[in-house]
């Protein structure tokens, strides 16, 4: 009681949770909670099954490949009339260093080493062959072939034996390469690996070797027909 006769407010305990919340503080809506709670659940899931505690659910993480090519489209059909008589296998490892004059390669500079692994045909076109290359004997126990010289067909670089083995550029060159699309320049490095085959396949004894081949094809050829005396001669 006080001293005007009026009754003192009963104070509240300290222990006791006021009606806004405990010690005084407001609690989050519940329309806040929820999503906080669903999100922590849906973290713990996914965290659960990339880490292969749930085997029986799908992994979301995991990647597919999906093949969305074109059908091939058939361009043309070539009548082949030569005859491959040797084929060189090659392997280069082909060294581009792109240099700054007066910046280090790490700002500035692009190195690729590419190894290329690839073949050349050597073959004799008989496609061409005309009347007078063909001559019979009267009693035609003989023949005479003419053929022309043999040639190196263009180089063909194996995808799946070549590789780049090492890279390295440059801040500015993996900025570029970001936008350029052609990451290192790997055309340029497979340009000039087709380069070195073609001119490594012409030091070779390739068309030599592929003319042999095509003599002694002929002459089985001709032998097995009834002609006794087979002569092919490369003109």
């Amino acid at each position: 009681m006080t001293s005007n006769g009026r009754s003192r407010p009963k104070s509240r305990p300290d222990d006791e949770p006021s009606p806004s919340g405990r010690n005084g503080r407001r609690g989050l809506p519940w329309y806040l909670s929820l999503p906080v709670t669903l999100a922590v659940i849906l973290a713990l899931f996914l965290a659960g099954a990339q880490a292969g505690l749930f085997p029986s659910l799908p992994n979301p993480f995991e990647r597919r490949t999906v093949d969305r090519s074109q059908p091939v489209l058939l361009q043309s059909i070539q009548q082949m009339k030569r005859f491959t008589g040797a084929q060189g296998n090659f392997q280069v490892i082909v060294d581009l260093d792109h240099e700054a004059a007066f910046l280090p390669s790490q700002i500035l500079g692009n190195r690729t080493l590419y190894v290329a692994a690839g073949s050349v045909d050597a073959y004799v076109d008989l496609g061409g062959l005309g009347a007078d290359a063909v001559a019979v004997s009267e009693d035609r126990r003989s023949v005479t072939v003419k053929v022309p010289h043999a040639r190196l067909a263009p180089p063909a670089v194996d995808v799946k034996r070549s590789y780049v083995y090492l890279q390295q550029r440059g801040f500015f060159d993996r900025i570029g390469d970001f936008f350029s699309g052609n990451p290192g320049n790997q055309h340029q490095v497979e340009q000039l690996a087709v380069q070195k085959i073609e001119q490594a396949a012409k030091e070779t004894e390739l068309t030599r070797q592929a003319e042999d081949s095509t003599r002694e094809m002929l002459g089985g050829l001709l032998r097995s027909t009834g002609f006794t005396d087979v002569t092919v001669t490369v003109v």
